[in-house]
């Protein structure tokens, strides 16, 4: 089996080399020899790099990440974790949605000033109940939502 050098896997996959050390540092992936200073990785490592890209695209975090590859490094999938996560995504993706036609809306209202719109009224009121009702985190388009004008800036 013919093992892959740092800078072919970094080629291959766009992971720079501090992040495949720190992959292997918090045991996502395992390099299994050296050429000199350089880490050699078997071909599989490639697969896992692409499940780890797929994981954080979803939003899993990296622990969650590690706990989804077995002993072997093979991938180890909860289906209750992925069936959460899409609805969860799902979710997201309904918010997402209303957000992006207020903001159409908002875009192409005829009143005057959009402080005088109802509609933009009713988006202030909505994201201010949507704000006090949980803390979203950082990441979530919901807490991007209060301020999505900025303060003091009109629409």
């Amino acid at each position: 089996m013919k093992l892959l050098d740092i800078a072919e896997v970094v080629s291959a996959t766009g992971v720079r080399p501090s992040t495949l050390r720190y992959y292997e540092q918090i045991g996502l992936i395992a390099s299994v020899a050296r050429h000199g200073l350089r880490r050699q990785y078997e071909p599989q490592t490639l697969v896992q790099l692409q499940l780890i890209n797929l994981g954080k695209t979803a939003g899993f975090a990296l622990t969650d990440i590690a706990a989804m590859f077995g002993a072997d490094g093979q991938p180890n999938l909860s289906r209750s974790a992925l069936h959460a996560r899409a609805d969860q995504i799902e979710r997201q993706i309904g918010e997402l949605t209303s957000l992006k036609n207020a903001i159409r809306h908002v875009a192409e209202c005829p009143a005057p000033t959009h402080m005088e719109c109802p509609s933009f009224q009713r988006l202030l009121r909505l994201s201010a109940k949507s704000g006090q009702k949980r803390r979203p985190s950082r990441s979530s388009p919901a807490s991007r939502l209060p301020g999505a004008l900025g303060p003091g800036r009109r629409a």
